[in-house]
């Protein structure tokens, strides 16, 4: 390895400078006092663990994103977490197991094996679960947090994506598909390929209508008005699909009522996390970035294998994302030119960093530059007393 390759990043890991991580820490702060406030309880799930515990029910979709380690202790097989949102619902149905709502929030690093073109392999990850309630109003509350956070971060303007995925499972039911069928059919929902759907359904054993209805749901899509072509067109297929349409349409008022700066758009055929997520989808985009900013929604069967099915919803987002357009100036000190060992100097110091202030203690023999060190004062004993003087 030569001298430039020691220095070298994988693809999709960054190292964070002073100026961007003073940003970042700051958001992250607001954000955790945001979440506090509206009750939501921090927790700290850890970095690693056991991998059948880790890729556990719904976790197994996130195997391929997992570094698997051998554990030297115990010689069983550990994973480093891609996603912290399978651990908090652990933490809930396992550790708690309260029988009231129960709101966590985490900040934490995930790590993943691959990440998207332009994406990260260790996002700084920040979110919200709320487990114990199925209604909507769950449901609202955290697409409200999420925007409230989007807004607390600057990002703006801001496209909110709000999808079901009740709607399909529901005609994926009358349809009577097998589990392959149903995979396959999936898979061309998510690419929203035309063609190939149509030809995929015309190999199915379906009446006209529910091929026509299962032809059209992913092009339902636009603002709300496209809701009413949702009922129209999927009346004939039951209450399951129409509640599914209910929830959505209650979601989408809600937004527009609340939040009129938000560009809401519709799409009743969105099946991302499609085998994860179990009813109303979010995702938060801005003008210029094809990914989301924030993303979440609601997954009902987590908790299944920590024995505790609760009805949970939550989003997340990656910290370093949120916190781009923002401003990272570090805080100015104050430069002590002093012996340390000196008691005298050191309790002023010490009653200096007390009182708030930055305090960089000069080094003998050092480059005590005071720009270098970002000190826009310094301290200086003057007759026996100890004063401030600015630059």
């Amino acid at each position: 390895m030569n001298r430039e390759e020691q220095w070298l990043l994988p693809d999709g890991v960054e190292e964070i400078l002073p100026e961007r991580a003073a940003a970042i820490e700051q958001l992250r702060r607001e954000l955790l006092d945001l979440f506090g406030r509206w009750g939501y309880q921090l927790v700290f799930p850890p970095l690693i663990e056991f991998l059948d515990s880790l890729l556990n029910g719904t976790g197994r979709d996130l195997e391929r994103e997992t570094f698997k380690l051998t554990d030297q202790q115990t010689g069983r097989l550990m994973g480093i977490r891609p996603d912290i949102t399978p651990q908090v619902a652990r933490i809930d149905a396992h550790s708690l197991r309260r029988s009231a709502p129960t709101r966590l929030c985490y900040c934490s690093t995930a790590v993943r094996t691959r990440c998207q073109p332009g994406g990260s392999r260790t996002p700084y990850q920040i979110g919200v679960e709320l487990f114990g309630h199925a209604g909507v109003q769950s449901d609202a509350e955290v697409v409200a947090l999420l925007l409230d956070t989007l807004a607390l971060a600057g990002v703006a303007p801001v496209t909110l994506d709000l999808g079901h995925v009740g709607i399909y499972r529901a005609l994926v039911r009358r349809a009577g598909l097998s589990a392959e069928d149903e995979a396959a059919l999936s898979d061309i929902y998510l690419r929203k390929a035309r063609d190939e759907l149509d030809a995929f359904l015309s190999e199915l054993a379906l009446t006209t209508e529910l091929r026509d209805a299962l032809a059209a749901l992913p092009w339902l899509a636009g603002g709300s008005a496209v809701l009413d072509r949702a009922r129209a067109e999927l009346a004939p297929f039951g209450a399951e699909a129409l509640g599914a349409i209910d929830e959505l349409a209650a979601l989408a008022a809600f937004v527009e009522s609340r939040y009129p700066a938000v560009q809401l758009h519709i799409d009743a055929g969105e099946l991302r996390g499609y085998h994860y997520h179990t009813g109303a989808l979010f995702a938060a985009y801005v003008d210029g970035n094809s990914e989301a900013v924030a993303k979440g929604g609601r997954y009902d069967h987590i908790g299944e294998v920590f024995g505790r099915a609760r009805p949970a919803t939550g989003f997340s987002a990656d910290l370093r994302l949120l916190a781009d357009g923002r401003s990272g100036a570090l805080t100015q000190g104050i430069l002590a030119q002093g012996d340390w060992l000196d008691a005298g100097f050191a309790a002023e110091v010490n009653r200096l960093r007390a009182a708030g202030e930055t305090v960089l203690v000069t080094l003998p023999g050092a480059d005590n530059d005071a720009k270098a060190l970002n000190c826009h004062r310094r301290l200086v004993n003057q007759s026996g007393k100890w004063t401030l003087e600015s630059f």
